[in-house]
């Protein structure tokens, strides 16, 4: 009986298959072990890029961030002072227009008492004539014509020159100009500046204009063409004619010819001439100031007309002089330089 043969399980076959699947598996687990960190390098790579970009842009950021608060502060600042400045001219403004109304009362109280000084010192030209007699003479020692101190040996003309004043009161001016230099037979010297202390005649800078009929002349007939520029602020030019001229030998005085205002502050020029023409030893200023008001024409502004006749009776009040108000332009009316009075002085002049 023939043996049957014994089957083996795990036969070479068997045994081959079997490690040959593991060394597969084994393979495959070690390809896929090897490839994993260079994808996780990369990634990693790609996410600090990423993150360097974002801190980049983070960082700009905040730095526009601090200029556009800069900007803005500075921007706050600005309102806040435009705000401010604002309050101070609405503050001006009300200064202004309060001192505007008091001197426009005031003109027109001013204008009703010229009137009634106009006519009384007509009668009372009458009445004095009456009294005195036509062989009345004014006593030596007298140093005033109406009310207006020539005791000075040296006279400065400051002019207006501007349109308002070449274009409608120049002959007006022309004709005050002689009526003072008549009321001064005999001056040791003289000068002409405009209101900006402009000299007429350059070669006299700094100079006196020695007197005489003919240096009169000359003036008068040079004047009637001198059209210098003007800013209608009689400031500078009172400035610089005290600098200049006034010397402790010499008695001055100043004329100041002028129609308009048109400064910023009548206290602060009052304040300046004080500084320059300060009281001497005798307890007088150191200049004597008068001054002219030429009427602006109807169809222009008052106001700088009304500002310049305050300023000036204030100048004229606290330095020893006279202010003159003309009433109609180009020599329809007025009042002739010598007949101001007295009183106007004492602070009560005419406008």
């Amino acid at each position: 009986m023939k043996r049957r043969q014994e089957f083996q399980v795990f036969s070479m076959s068997f045994l081959d298959t079997i490690c040959c699947a593991f060394g597969a598996v084994i393979l495959l687990f070690m390809l896929s072990k090897f490839g994993e960190p260079k994808a996780l390098e990369q990634a990693r790579e790609q996410l600090e890029g990423q993150i360097v970009a974002l801190d980049q842009e983070l960082n700009e950021l905040k730095g526009q961030s601090v200029v556009l608060n800069r900007d803005l502060n500075s921007k706050q600042e600005q309102v806040s002072e435009e705000k401010a400045r604002i309050a101070r001219l609405r503050g001006d403004l009300s200064t202004i227009q309060g001192r505007y109304a008091a001197s426009k009362q005031e003109s027109e109280v001013a204008n009703q008492i010229q009137g009634q000084l106009v006519a009384a010192q007509q009668q009372l030209s009458d009445e004095m004539k009456r009294l005195l007699g036509s062989n009345f003479r004014r006593r030596p020692d007298d140093e005033t014509i109406g009310g207006i101190p020539v005791d000075s040996e040296y006279v400065i003309f400051l002019i207006d020159t501007s349109g308002s004043m070449f274009n409608y009161e120049w002959p007006q001016m022309l004709q005050k100009v002689e009526e003072t230099l008549n009321i001064y037979p005999k001056l040791k010297g003289f000068q002409v500046m405009n209101d900006v202390g402009t000299p007429m005649f350059p070669s006299y800078a700094g100079k006196w204009i020695p007197d005489s009929p003919g240096q009169r002349k000359t003036v008068i007939d040079r004047l009637r063409n001198w059209n210098a520029f003007s800013a209608s602020n009689p400031a500078g030019g009172i400035v610089s004619a005290i600098q200049t001229y006034w010397a402790r030998d010499k008695k001055i005085s100043l004329y100041v010819f002028g129609d308009e205002f048109t400064g910023s502050s009548i206290d602060s020029v009052v304040k300046t001439v004080d500084l320059v023409n300060r009281e001497g030893q005798t307890g007088e200023r150191l200049v004597r100031i008068h001054a002219i008001g030429f009427p602006v024409r109807p169809d222009a502004p008052q106001y700088t007309s009304i500002r310049f006749a305050t300023l000036m009776r204030i100048l004229c009040a606290r330095n020893g002089g006279t202010f003159v108000g003309l009433q109609e332009p180009r020599g329809r009316g007025g009042i002739r330089i010598g007949q101001a009075e007295k009183k106007e002085q004492a602070g009560t002049p005419p406008t």
